[in-house]
């Protein structure tokens, strides 16, 4: 499947009822490793109309034109969109009973904004900071974006060393590269495809014997999270394969390798061998000769991507990832404390404000995150509008409640927001969060936030948000 430069979002009016057929949401985003087929896929078999543009036509030079007020990501409750638009009085008096259940903890904080006219539609303590989880993802993605852009590709490359006979592997960290010859995440930088290259240049210049070193000194400071040793994330390095998996898997906690980047230079170290190059020796940590060209390339998926697989499987090794990949096109150290120097710097000169907030990581894991209801739906409607086309990956990357990621299993069946909600889950013990998009029941296309602290437990705090977030879906 071809990729697409970057999702874009329908150009739209503010006529209520606006949609497109579930055809246009058949056109795939930048990435594919079956959680958007699945959406097309139920999309497709309901032959009703709704959706965001995915595809690849805009009304304006390519570029992608204002969201707010393109209707449903999917119909998935086959209502017509004409109903009056959701009012302040109105939402207030669907929110605070809600905001009132004990499953929500001791503290609740809620911001809904119109993202078309940037009204603050309600509020509460929408300015006090809290711990974010996951939801703070959401600003990585953004400061990410506005860092690099959404083409950017992040590479991994192969290049002489500085003895005789030496080549070096040099992460640059790309969080997609994978050793598997089929890469069963989709699109990614690819260790089997370096190694044929890199044998390919090799053999030209008649070399078949080496030594094999590698360079993961692109980043500093510790490589272990905060958290400690944990299977929701490995090492923060700038060289791993397959994110140190120790199973198949592409998503969710497993147990980690110790080292990923000895791992992954063993693992291209077989390649070669595969490749009829003689490797001498294990592989080493070593530096590229000063001013070497590289024998051979291979790239990231496109950073629109990176951020749509962290946001739908909140991809906490992807996150880091992003946060340091900005710390470095901010002129920051690649550690745990310039990225979050540069994510803050990113986002306020996005014009957010980024007071009394702090991004200790880019995960959410960090319990020291603060952040405010307020700053994720200013980004979000940021995202939304057409001043900054490049944020567009945020609203895209979005899991869709009743079809993907980790909104699969909520909101969905006869829910009235399955379909016309896209958010971002945060948890952690004591902590839930949700924050996103939701169409109203005029099209309108609103951004929310609801944080929470000292929560009982996650499945009532989850199902307590999720009946706040399907309130704005149906709110008069």
């Amino acid at each position: 499947m071809p990729l697409v430069k970057t999702w874009q979002l329908i150009a739209g009016s503010a006529v209520a009822g606006l949609a497109l057929s579930a055809a246009v949401v058949a056109s795939a985003g930048p990435w594919d490793s079956g959680q958007r087929k699945a959406e097309r896929d139920k999309a497709a078999s309901w032959s009703r109309t709704g959706g965001a543009d995915h595809g690849s036509g805009s009304a304006a030079g390519g570029l992608p034109q204002a969201a707010p007020s393109a209707p449903g990501v999917l119909q998935g409750v086959g209502q017509a969109r004409s109903q009056a638009a959701a009012t302040p009085d109105g939402l207030a008096a669907a929110l605070r009973p809600l905001l009132a259940d004990r499953a929500l903890g001791t503290v609740r904080t809620a911001s809904v904004v119109d993202t078309a006219t940037g009204e603050v539609l309600y509020e509460s303590g929408s300015r006090d900071a809290m711990t974010p989880a996951s939801t703070v993802k959401i600003a990585t993605a953004a400061a990410a974006l506005a860092a690099l852009g959404p083409e950017h590709q992040i590479r991994t490359t192969v290049a002489p060393g500085a003895g005789p006979g030496q080549i070096v592997l040099v992460g640059g960290g790309d969080p997609s590269l994978t050793a598997k010859k089929k890469s069963p995440a989709g699109s990614g930088g690819s260790l089997p495809k370096l190694a044929g290259d890199a044998a390919a240049a090799l053999k030209a210049a008649g070399t078949y014997s080496v030594t094999l070193g590698y360079d993961d000194s692109l980043y500093t400071g510790p490589a272990r999270h905060p958290i400690g040793d944990n299977p929701n994330i490995a090492l923060v390095t700038s060289l791993a394969a397959d994110e140190g998996r120790t199973d198949d898997s592409v998503s969710g906690p497993v147990d980690r390798v110790d080292d990923p980047a000895k791992e992954a230079a063993r693992a291209f170290s077989a390649l070669l061998v595969e490749h009829g190059i003689n490797v001498t020796g294990a592989p080493a940590k070593a530096k590229p000769a000063a001013g070497a060209q590289p024998l051979a390339v291979t790239l990231s998926t496109p950073l629109s991507g990176l951020v749509e697989r962290m946001l739908t499987n909140s991809d906490n090794d992807i996150a880091e990832a992003l946060a340091r990949q900005t710390a470095l096109a901010s002129g920051q150290p690649a550690s745990f404390e310039g990225a979050e120097k540069a994510v803050a710097a990113r986002l306020a000169s996005l014009g957010v404000d980024v007071a009394g907030t702090r991004f200790a990581d880019g995960s959410g894991l960090n319990r020291e995150d603060k952040v405010y209801a307020g700053l994720l739906t200013g980004i979000l409607t940021k995202a939304a509008g057409t001043d900054h086309p490049e944020l567009r990956p945020v609203l895209t990357g979005l899991p869709v409640a009743g079809f993907t990621g980790t909104l699969r299993a909520r909101n969905s069946g006869s829910s009235p927001a399955a379909g016309l909600l896209r958010a971002k889950t945060g948890t952690l013990s004591g902590v839930n969060s949700l924050s996103g998009t939701v169409v109203d029941r005029s099209g309108r296309l609103l951004a929310f936030a609801f944080l929470t602290k000292d929560t009982p437990g996650p499945e009532g705090a989850e199902k307590a948000l999720d009946k706040l977030a399907a309130a704005v879906a149906g709110a008069p």
